[in-house]
C-alpha cells in the first residue's frame, strides 16, 4: 500500500482521539469550570453538531481545490481548534473551540477516502479506505486510553495538547507524502450538491444513520451494562472498551478486504451481524467473560459495515465523491446521537440496561431492509438496460480523480 496512506491514518488517529477522549474527561472539565456533568456533556454534542454541519459545507466549498491542499487546510483548522481547546479560558470558549475542531472532521475523512481510493488499483479501493479509517479505530485502543491517562496525571488540558501535536505531525506528513490531486475540470459546488438528488445516495445515508444507530444504542451504555449487569468493577470498563476497539480495528480491515470482493453482500453481512450480536448481548450480558466476547463482536460487526458503506456512497455519487464520502460521517454522527438518545429513552422507561441492545437490533434490521432495497433497485436498473444513479454499477470502475474509467 502507498505510504501516503500513513499520513491519512495519522490524521484519522488524531481525530478519533479528540472525539472519543471527551467521554473520559467530562468530570474534570465540569469540576474545572464549575458546571454540572450534563452541562459539560455539551462538548460532546457540540462536536457531533460540528461534524454534521461541517461535512457537507466544507466538502462542497472545497470542490475545486487541489485535494492535497484541501486536506492540509482541513487538518490546519482541526489543529487550531484543538490548540484553542487546550487554552480555553472559559467553558463557552471551550464549546466554540470543540465545534470548530469538528467542522473539518467529516470532510477530512471524505476527501481522504477519495484520495486513498485513487492511490491504488480499483480492485483495492475499499482496502485503502479501510487502512485510513484504521487510524480512527486504533485511536480507541491506544490514543484514548493514553490521553485519558495523561489527563489523570497532567490535567484535562493535556489531552488537547497531545492532539495538537498529532495534528502538527499530520500536517508535515500530508505535505511530504500525499501527492497533489486536482479535481475534475467541471467540479463545482453545484455539481457536488447535485449528488443529493439521487435516491441511491439517500438510501446509503439512511443505512448508515439507522443501521449504525443500532450499534450506538448499545455502545453508548456499555459502561453501566458491564458494571451493573455483567458484574465488572468500574476500573475494568477501560479494558472492555479496549476490547471493543480491537474488534473495531479487525472488523474494519476485514470489511475493507471483503468490500473489494463483494460490496453489497458485505454491507448486508455487517448489518445482519450487528443485529445478531446485539440480541446475543442482550441475552448473555450477565455472563461476564461471554459478554466481553460479544462486545468484541459488536465492534467487529459494526466496523465491517463502514468501508462498504463508504464505497457505496462514493459509487452512488461517482462525480461528487468527496461530498458523498463526507456525508457518510455526518450520517454516522447522526447515528451516534440518535442511537444514544433512543437507548436512553428505553432505560429511562425502566426496561433496564440491556434493553438498548434489542432496540439496536431492531434499528440494524431496518438498516438491512434499506440496504436490500438499495440493492434490489440497482439490480432492476441493470436489468432494464439502464445505468444506476451513481453510474457505477454495470460499468467499469470509475477513477475518483477524473470521473472517468479507472485503469
Amino acid at each position: 500500500m502507498p505510504i501516503a496512506l500513513l499520513a491519512l491514518a495519522v490524521g484519522a488517529f488524531g481525530i478519533g482521539t479528540t472525539e472519543f477522549v471527551a467521554m473520559g474527561i467530562l468530570p474534570d472539565v465540569a469540576a474545572y469550570y464549575g458546571v454540572s456533568i450534563p452541562t459539560a456533556g455539551y462538548i460532546i454534542s457540540g462536536y457531533a453538531l460540528g461534524v454534521v454541519l461541517g461535512a457537507p459545507l466544507l466538502a462542497a466549498v472545497g470542490a475545486r481545490v487541489d485535494r492535497k491542499h484541501l486536506l492540509i487546510a482541513l487538518m490546519g483548522l482541526f489543529t487550531l481548534g484543538n490548540l484553542a481547546s487546550a487554552l480555553a479560558p472559559g467553558f463557552g470558549f471551550l464549546l466554540v473551540s470543540r465545534f470548530l475542531s469538528a467542522l473539518p472532521h467529516g470532510t477530512f475523512f471524505g476527501v481522504g477516502a477519495v484520495v486513498a481510493a485513487s492511490l491504488v488499483p480499483a480492485t483495492r479501493r475499499a482496502q485503502a479506505v479501510s487502512l485510513m479509517i484504521a487510524g480512527l479505530t486504533v485511536a480507541n485502543i491506544v490514543g484514548v486510553p493514553l490521553a485519558t491517562l495523561a489527563a489523570q496525571h497532567l490535567g484535562w488540558r493535556s489531552t488537547y495538547w497531545i492532539v495538537t501535536v498529532i495534528g502538527v505531525i499530520t500536517l508535515v506528513a500530508l505535505a511530504g507524502l500525499v501527492p497533489r490531486q486536482r479535481p475534475s475540470a467541471d467540479a463545482s459546488v453545484r455539481s457536488e450538491l447535485a449528488a443529493l438528488g439521487r435516491g441511491q445516495v439517500w438510501l446509503a445515508l439512511l443505512v448508515g444513520a439507522v443501521g449504525f444507530g443500532g450499534m450506538f444504542a448499545s455502545y453508548s451504555y456499555i459502561s453501566p451494562m458491564m458494571t451493573e449487569i455483567a458484574g465488572f468493577a468500574p476500573t475494568a470498563v477501560t479494558l472492555v472498551l479496549a476490547v471493543y476497539g480491537v474488534g473495531m480495528t479487525v472488523g474494519n480491515l476485514v470489511g475493507g478486504w471483503a468490500a473489494d470482493r463483494a460490496l453489497m453482500p458485505t454491507m448486508y453481512a455487517g448489518l445482519a451481524g450487528i443485529a445478531v450480536v446485539l440480541v446475543l448481548l442482550h441475552l448473555l450480558a450477565p455472563y461476564g467473560a461471554i459478554a466481553v466476547v460479544m462486545v468484541f463482536l459488536l465492534g467487529f460487526a459494526g466496523s465491517v459495515l463502514v468501508p462498504s458503506l463508504q464505497m457505496r456512497l462514493m459509487d452512488a455519487a461517482a462525480d461528487a465523491p468527496s461530498l458523498a464520502a463526507a456525508l457518510n460521517h455526518s450520517a454516522l454522527n447522526f447515528a451516534n446521537a440518535m442511537g444514544a438518545w433512543l437507548g436512553g429513552l428505553v432505560i429511562a422507561a425502566g426496561y433496564g440496561y440491556t434493553a438498548p441492545n434489542l432496540l439496536g437490533a431492531g434499528l440494524a434490521m431496518i438498516g438491512l431492509v434499506l440496504a436490500l432495497a438499495s440493492g434490489l433497485l440497482e439490480r432492476r436498473t441493470r436489468g432494464g438496460g439502464g445505468v444506476p444513479e451513481g453510474g457505477s454499477a454495470g460499468t467499469a470502475p470509475r477513477d475518483v480523480r477524473t470521473g472517468g474509467p479507472a485503469h
